[in-house]
């Protein structure tokens, strides 16, 4: 669990604005204190060294969240877990030769 920053304000669009110190990867789980999930990454803009980051809310009342601290949740990743798919039929270590050259 790494320290996303303070909630700054909830924004007409649906997103909760906050100000952070570092950029996190779009669609980072969103937590509270409690580990509570509150939503995701979906948009980091404004100036580099201390970025804006839209956060997606994931809960009924997101304005109760202004002016509390959020948190990226490093528990687990969603998406890919880096494994390599396998296709059934072929064997591990096999591949096809290049083709030759003609002509």
């Amino acid at each position: 669990m790494k320290r996303l920053g303070k909630v700054s304000h909830y924004a007409k669009q649906g997103f909760l604005i906050v100000r952070s110190g570092w950029v996190p990867s779009l669609n980072d789980s969103i937590v509270d204190k409690e580990l509570k999930h509150v939503g995701v990454v979906k948009d980091i803009f404004g100036p580099v060294n201390h970025p804006y980051v839209a956060v997606k809310p994931h809960v009924k009342n997101p304005e109760r969240y202004v002016g509390t601290l959020l948190y990226v949740d490093q528990r687990k990743k969603n998406g890919k877990s880096g494994k390599v798919k396998r296709f059934p039929g072929r064997r591990a270590g096999k591949r096809r030769p290049t083709p030759r050259r003609r002509g």
